[in-house]
């Protein structure tokens, strides 16, 4: 907002100056933000949901995913301000293809607290896979949760999507030749063209360590970092200095050959561990967080113009994750709120 401040008389100066003073922490928060934190719960040494907020409002962390709609959690968040995406867990699709049991969840989980908190996003399941048992239910799951945000009349306020991996690929290289794999192409694609019905973007999981600890031979660290000094991958006129971009690129691509070549994608989680491997250190996760941090709020190669909405993953360190050493040191806090790297938001 520009105010041409010598057009303006005396007397109006005191009440307009005292009125930015009093909104300047809400546009702090959620103005220009493009990175946003994941917030999971997978820990028996955690901080309460109130101090969890604090510590997004003390950071300016102005965007928030949880992995299900704790109502404790809803509670703290109220009027804080964090535009939210709830998620809601696989092992639940199957109940909600019954359409009053979506219309339940989102009058319990949804409704009560839409006044003070700001629902942005429900992800309906989280890396669903085309050959899993849950994958039957994912659409019509969708398509139930998006019938009962409309009937609450949140649908101007809601979009109801669904958190994709980058295995459903095939070709992944180069971006320009991305596409869902045969295999996932009749899964994904009636998902796409719902979601683009309704204006929704679609979520897409992003882990540059994963690739390169899947191929150190010809991923280098530098280009899965944000520290390549130029170009690594030309393809066709565009250019790319990071796998991030190649990755989310090729997903852009793949949506273009399923007939959505308008359609969004907002990346619903991204990080780097600090313990576990050997390329799992904390240089290297701050290093990842700070540079994905200042790299979206610009676009891709493919997609140059306009931020790119993204969460890190995650908010904390979390002791009781499943899986291999590594699931557990994500957090760009430690569980007593000390932060492991110094990160900017805003």
């Amino acid at each position: 907002m520009d105010f041409s401040y010598t057009t303006l008389q005396n007397t109006f100066m005191a009440p307009i100056l005292l009125l930015l003073v009093l909104f300047m922490p809400a546009l702090q928060i959620t103005g220009g933000q493009s990175a946003g934190v994941c917030y999971g719960r997978n820990g028996d040494n955690l901080p309460s949901d109130t101090e969890v907020i604090d510590l997004y409002k003390s950071n300016g962390i102005g965007r928030m995913r949880i992995y299900e709609p704790n109502q404790a959690t809803l509670e703290a968040l109220r009027g804080s301000n964090i535009e939210l995406m709830v998620t809601i867990l696989n092992n639940n699709l199957q109940a909600l293809t019954d359409a009053a049991a979506a219309t339940d969840w989102v009058q319990k989980n949804v409704q009560p607290y839409s006044a003070d908190v700001k629902f942005k996003y429900i992800a309906v399941g989280n890396e669903v896979h085309p050959d899993a048992a849950e994958a039957q239910y994912l659409l019509p799951a969708i398509q139930n949760i998006q019938n009962a945000v409309t009937a609450a009349n949140l649908q101007g306020q809601i979009k109801v999507s669904t958190a994709i991996d980058t295995t459903l690929l095939d070709p992944s290289f180069p971006p320009s030749d991305g596409a869902f794999s045969s295999a996932a192409n009749s899964f994904i694609t009636p998902i796409i063209t719902f979601l683009g019905n309704n204006g929704a973007p679609l979520l897409v999981n992003i882990y540059p360590y994963f690739a390169y600890i899947g191929d150190p031979a010809n991923i280098k660290l530098e280009y899965a970092l944000f520290t390549s000094p130029g170009v690594v991958v030309q393809d066709g006129s565009n250019g790319y200095q990071n796998i991030f971009d190649a990755i989310l690129d090729t997903h852009y691509s793949a949506l273009e050959k399923a007939g959505a070549p308008n359609m969004v994608i907002v990346v619903s989680e991204s990080g780097w561990p600090s313990e576990g491997s050997d390329a799992a250190t904390n240089g290297n996760a701050g290093t990842y967080y700070s540079n994905l941090i200042n790299h979206v709020k610009t676009g891709t190669p493919k997609r140059p113009n306009g931020a790119i909405e993204t969460y890190l993953f995650a908010m904390f360190d979390e002791n009781l994750k499943d899986g291999a050493e590594v699931e557990k040191h994500f957090g760009i806090f430690s569980p007593n709120k000390q932060p492991k790297y110094q990160l900017t938001f805003g």
